[in-house]
């Protein structure tokens, strides 16, 4: 498949200044269990980074939206595959820097666009608990070179470590005070620090932005 028909598609990467490498990326409007948060006083959906900045800018929005709704094209592992087999040099992949996953089925093809990248360590922060239960209840363990992150939230509250050790996962959490997080020391960039997409590190926490 040619890049160009890839990109048809699924809706093409994103560029995440932030990171070392290419994501994945859909609208934050369409995230299950964020829509519920977003107003809860406390909350990190509350203060969502995907809904407002360069987020907001309608070429953005139109392409965050394309990808949504392309999600479950019957060519996307193949295509979503390609452009990453093609694109990504840094053997980093970040999933969802806005939006989270929408169902099992979703989950099972980033887990098949994995498995056919294996030279790629992907990293996936997701708030839908429920749906990775309910993915490795199913389908077994996720594979090594997929670290899924179960994201605390509340600010300052408890990251979610007892669902994620009965899933064999890592988790994720935001903090006004104390974090491990880097990026605020150097430039809001992650620079040489890849924490996020390392299993064998328990816990991220970031500062609260």
């Amino acid at each position: 498949m040619k890049i160009k028909e890839a990109n048809q598609i699924t809706g093409g990467l994103s560029s995440p200044s932030k990171m070392p490498c290419h994501g994945f990326s859909i609208t934050a409007k369409a995230c299950i269990t964020g829509q519920k948060l977003r107003n809860v006083v406390g909350s990190i959906c509350s203060k969502c980074y995907a809904l407002k900045g360069r987020y907001g800018f309608p070429n953005v929005r139109k392409a965050l939206e394309t990808r949504l709704a392309n999600l479950f094209h019957p060519d996307w592992v193949a295509a979503m595959s390609t452009l990453i087999h093609k694109k990504e040099k840094s053997g980093y992949f970040r999933w969802h820097d806005s939006g989270d996953l929408q169902s099992v089925l979703h989950l099972r093809n980033i887990v098949e666009v994995c498995m056919r990248t294996p030279n790629i360590q992907h990293w996936l922060p997701t708030r839908e608990f429920s749906i990775v239960s309910e993915y490795v209840k199913e389908f077994g363990p996720l594979p090594k070179n997929l670290t899924v992150r179960l994201s605390a939230l509340m600010f300052d509250g408890p990251a979610p470590v007892t669902v994620a050790k009965r899933l064999g996962l890592t988790t994720s959490g935001a903090s006004k005070q104390d974090f491990s997080c880097p990026a605020s020391k150097q430039d809001n960039k992650c620079g040489e620090c890849r924490a996020c997409w390392n299993p064998a590190v328990a816990n991220v926490n970031y500062k609260a932005h």
